[in-house]
């Protein structure tokens, strides 16, 4: 288990700002309100890694997080929550939704749009979080569909899925393909928003969603292939290359771009495995569709700060460098505090 936080070893007096600290590192910045007297408070929060995705899962006392507007603007999150409810029941309030969340319940929160949830005694909710552009759908859709998710014939399996990936999570998240996992759990998360917002005539859903959907999964399954492009992928789609731009560009999608971020993922993912440490730094380039030695390292020291080789060498003496959330403007207000700045 993958413990990053627990109580038990904060000391009393100082576990109410350790705990929203720590909650707010492993998510959003947000308020936390905690219930119990300082005495009794207690959290333990547990990470694993799949992949490009993640499981939070945080069991503790009485706790509210409330985002506001304000923090929205300041801090946009790259990613979407999609939790399930283990223990106690929850309370939730976003946009026009409010819900109480009883164990084995799913519901999605946009990280995106200010909401309100809580629970009072003990609680416990696992929650994965998935990369927005590996989603690839629209921030509408999104927010449409999380209305409605519980209405969708997919909505049980993937509450089933994340808690079983918390049930092996020590397991699977050590595993050498975990990050295949991830991917599927990123696939399901689509095809449950997808399907929760065609349940009716004023559904965001556009077919263009569900081809962008397509296309995306199509490169990640031709990745390593040098010569794939915009004509090869209009092609195996039936479409022309000027339709596939068009459809990107409505949802403000750079193919090219989100092709060599893929790329690049998946080189910095081969560099630190150690049945790789014989094969040099160009050779797992080429195997992932950079012809371009020069032009490799540099789109590569711009995504992550660092050359290649320097990446390489630290990630496989200290382990890979960690790229979550930053955690920021991290403080506990009261409730009078939270209230005024919510009206901001």
């Amino acid at each position: 288990m993958t413990v990053v936080f627990d109580s038990d070893t904060i000391a009393p007096h100082e576990r109410v700002g350790a705990v929203a600290a720590a909650i707010q590192q492993a998510s959003v910045p947000s308020h936390v309100v905690l219930d119990p007297p300082e005495d009794q408070v207690h959290a333990t929060f547990d990470v694993w890694q799949f992949g490009e995705a993640s499981v939070f899962r945080a069991r503790t006392s009485g706790i509210q997080l409330i985002r506001t507007p304000k923090q929205v603007r300041c801090s946009p999150a790259p990613v979407l929550a999609v939790a399930v409810q283990q223990a106690g029941n929850g309370r939730y309030e976003q946009g026009s939704v409010q819900r109480v969340i009883q164990p084995g319940d799913l519901h999605v929160m946009d990280l995106n749009a200010p909401y309100d949830f809580s629970w009072r005694g003990e609680g416990t909710s696992t929650c994965l979080h998935v990369p927005l552009d590996q989603l690839g759908l629209s921030a509408e859709l999104i927010r449409q569909a999380a209305t409605r998710v519980q209405d969708s014939p997919h909505y049980r399996l993937v509450a089933n899925h994340i808690v079983q990936l918390t049930t092996d999570a020590d397991a699977l998240s050590t595993d050498p393909a975990a990050a295949l996992s991830g991917c599927a759990s990123i696939e399901l998360i689509r095809g449950l928003l997808l399907s929760a917002g065609s349940d009716d005539g004023s559904s965001a859903v556009v077919p263009s969603d569900i081809v962008l959907s397509r296309i995306r999964a199509y490169v990640r399954r031709n990745l390593a292939d040098p010569d794939l492009g915009a004509e090869q992928i209009a092609r195996a789609h039936n479409m022309s290359v000027r339709q596939l731009y068009k459809i990107c560009a409505n949802a403000d999608y750079s193919l090219e771009q989100w092709i060599i971020s893929q790329r690049l993922e998946q080189v910095r993912d081969d560099l630190t495995k150690p049945d790789n440490k014989d094969r040099t730094i160009s050779m797992i380039a080429r195997r992932w569709g950079f012809r371009d030695p020069s032009h490799f390292a540099r789109r590569f020291r711009a995504a992550y700060g660092l050359p290649p080789r320097e990446w390489r060498t630290i990630a496989t003496a200290e382990g890979e460098p960690q790229r979550g959330l930053a955690a920021t403007e991290l403080r506990l207000f009261t409730r009078e505090g939270i209230e005024a700045e919510h009206r901001q």
